[in-house]
């Protein structure tokens, strides 16, 4: 009879150590942050990193059926850090073996890899910050690992859970959030997983999708052949800017209006790849981002891992198409993700 297992275990991962909070930080009300406000009040920020890496012991939640481990880990936002596809013996999620930040989130800390949820802002102030867990038994036989928590910037609630069933290799991706004021909120909610690349890879968005926006709708392109230029980039006359090996600088897309329910990516050269399945009518937002394959790219590659090498992110926005496009919730209002039934699915 098939199951699924879930469990709490202690794991050992190289780690290097982040600085103490600021004791008196200046709280960057006029920075600017991905086209948005660069506020973290009450949040301090870290400005440190150390150099050098130790054996760090972590806490995991882990959650497997017969062909999907998952190893979640509540002290780093609840974030997902590995998706293993116990069937072909592979990561379809990019894992990155070391615990590595770089000053890229909205409070200091951010590391690359698995799959990161932002809200109510993107990179979320909170990504390095420990949450709740609890480990749930469904009556199908299926369990959820539930991550929350109550964030200090607007006091609203995040939820989510992540399902394994046991007769089907995909995750199911619930979100609940809670306004708990009497005030109108905004947020964002962004899955981001990050997937390892190549040449021979290339981000699949729906047929529909035949141009693409930067942040903030700043600039467009024609998508997947870009034609002019995009991030200071000439593709004229004809570049396939759906493929990593193409994209040369730092760069941002996301999809223009699309009536399908997915967005994924694909090795050409394994034969494999995911794709993430949800409602276009709640889920609109389709997006990569790289640093591109260059020798800027490289350098991060170098900040962020000792060894996995380079990746994009393959993000899933619900409510809006574009960042930093916000939502509103009012007073006392809950916005459940789960009937827009987010799925990440292996190709094989």
């Amino acid at each position: 009879m098939r199951t699924v297992k879930a469990w709490e275990e202690k794991v050992m991962i190289p780690t290097y150590e982040v600085g103490t909070p600021e004791k008196y930080p200046v709280f960057l009300e006029k920075r600017v942050y991905q086209a948005s406000s660069g506020a973290v009040y009450p949040h301090p920020v870290i400005e440190k990193i150390s150099d050098t890496k130790v054996d760090k012991e972590w806490d995991a939640i882990f959650i497997e059926n017969d062909y999907i481990k998952l190893m979640i880990l509540p002290a780093l936002g609840g974030r997902i850090q590995r998706a293993y596809d116990k069937i072909r013996k592979r990561d379809f999620v990019y894992y990155n073996h070391v615990i590595k930040p770089a000053l890229v989130g909205l409070t200091g800390p951010w590391i690359s890899g698995g799959i990161e949820f932002n809200w109510p802002q993107h990179h979320r102030p909170s990504t390095y910050d420990p949450t709740d867990f609890y480990i749930e038994d469904n009556e199908d036989g299926s369990k959820t690992i539930w991550v929350s928590e109550l964030e200090r910037m607007f006091r609203t609630k995040g939820m989510a859970g992540f399902t394994l069933h046991p007769d089907k290799a995909y995750i199911e991706i619930k979100a609940h959030l809670y306004n708990r004021t009497p005030h109108p909120q905004t947020f964002l909610w962004w899955a981001n997983p990050a997937v390892a690349v190549n040449d021979h890879y290339q981000s699949v968005f729906p047929p529909d999708v035949n141009a693409v926006f930067d942040h903030g709708k700043r600039d467009v392109s024609e998508f997947p052949i870009a034609k002019g230029e995009y991030y200071k980039v000439d593709y004229a006359p004809g570049t396939d800017i759906s493929r990593y090996k193409n994209i040369p600088v730092p760069t941002s897309y996301m999809a223009i209006t699309s009536k399908y329910d997915f967005v994924g990516g694909y090795e050409n050269d394994s034969k494999g790849g995911l794709l993430h399945v949800a409602d276009h009518n709640v889920s609109p937002g389709k997006k990569q981002w790289t640093w591109g394959n260059g020798e800027f790219g490289k350098a991060w590659d170098r900040n962020l891992t000792d060894a996995d090498g380079p990746y994009i992110e393959l993000m899933c926005g619900v409510y809006t198409d574009n960042q930093p496009d916000f939502s509103w919730m009012h007073p006392y209002e809950e916005k459940a993700l789960s009937s827009i039934l987010c799925l990440i699915i292996m190709l094989v």
